[in-house]
């Protein structure tokens, strides 16, 4: 039996719980939040913990990190040094070298890292990279997902904002997906960011986009943006393009941008080659708890089939990387070389 402490009860948190709360080979131990939260009844009968050194002190074998980004590496490294197995929301921390140190401090412990990049366990995203890695690069990635917020989405993104851009919260999953597609290394990137709103700090931004260059040729667009001012015409494109043709979610435009599970799903996929399309149609998709259950079933089995997850570290980083320059070169008004950016 596994044990498992959950640090963070926000959106995520709460959801990766009740996927550890359905495994009959984890045991939930203790439950963290800084401040009071309503658990669903699944959950109530958990211990709560006031801290994340208490829960620590429970000796877990698994620590689920759904706290607020800069929280992540020093989280993440501590549960580690403590002899526990570790999944982290991403991003996987503020800075590449908090990324780096985690991954170090994976290698140097032998524990377990997985990060939450919940489109790796989302079989429709996993045939639009199969799809579009069939069809060879060099690759134009066209891709974005812009939230009209209010309310208490309004909320949740300003929370956020204190320390993680859009480009940066949001942006990992899909430049993931980049990494995923080409086999080229990220050279160069420029971003460009507008503070579209009174209510945020000075120095935060809440629309950005950003360019990034490969090695192979490969080019790469992603825009995203939070908050009430947010239009929702075409607020989730996702196209690919290589010198074969092009492969495309063409169910982007359905409910609103706010909804978490219309981000996730991908409906068909338009394959479209100079001698025909083809449209694959994929009903019956995952819905975002039953992706969380996945990420926790994957996290589960690294721990006991002692999967391999060099190749997923080492994503994370890259992937984080190439968002974090592209918010220095936001702030600097200058194209950022990879591996120049902290």
């Amino acid at each position: 039996m596994i044990s498992a402490v959950i640090a963070g009860l926000g959106n995520m948190g709460l959801s990766h719980a009740l996927a550890l709360h359905k495994d009959p080979g984890v045991q939930i131990v203790g439950l963290v939040n800084r401040s009071p939260v309503a658990l669903p009844e699944e959950l109530q009968p958990y211990p709560r913990l006031n801290s994340f050194s208490e829960g620590l002190e429970l000796k877990p074998d698994l620590v689920v990190i759904a706290t607020y980004s800069d929280s992540h590496a020093d989280y993440a490294c501590a549960a580690m040094e403590a002899g526990a197995h570790v999944f982290v929301e991403k991003p996987l921390a503020t800075t590449v070298s908090d990324a780096e140190r985690v991954v170090a401090k994976a290698n140097e412990t032998g524990r377990k890292l997985v990060v939450g990049y919940i489109l790796r366990h989302h079989p429709s995203w996993v045939r639009l990279i199969e799809e579009a890695r069939g069809l060879g690069g060099p690759f134009v990635f066209r891709l974005n997902l812009n939230q009209q917020s209010s309310g208490a989405e309004w909320a949740t993104h300003k929370a956020l904002m204190q320390n993680t851009s859009p480009i940066v919260d949001c942006g990992v999953h899909y430049v993931d997906v980049m990494c995923q597609i080409t086999d080229g290394k990220p050279l160069r990137v420029h971003g460009m960011g507008v503070r579209l709103s009174d209510e945020i700090a000075e120095d935060m931004y809440n629309y950005g986009q950003f360019q990034v260059v490969f090695d192979d040729g490969s080019v790469g667009w992603y825009e995203a943006g939070w908050g009430p001012m947010m239009s929702e015409t075409a607020f989730f494109v996702k196209d690919i393009v290589s010198p074969n043709g092009s492969v495309s979610i063409t169910d982007g435009n359905k409910g609103a941008s706010a909804d978490i599970d219309g981000h996730t799903k991908v409906g068909s996929i338009l394959v479209h080659r100079p001698d025909g399309d083809e449209s694959i149609e994929l009903p019956d998709e995952p819905g975002h708890q039953e992706l969380c259950d996945a990420e926790q079933a994957y996290m589960v089995r690294a721990i006991t089939e002692n999967i391999d997850l060099t190749r997923h570290m080492q994503d994370a980083v890259q992937s984080l990387a190439i968002c974090l320059a592209a918010d220095e070169s936001i702030r600097i008004g200058q194209p950022i070389t990879l591996g120049t950016a902290q």
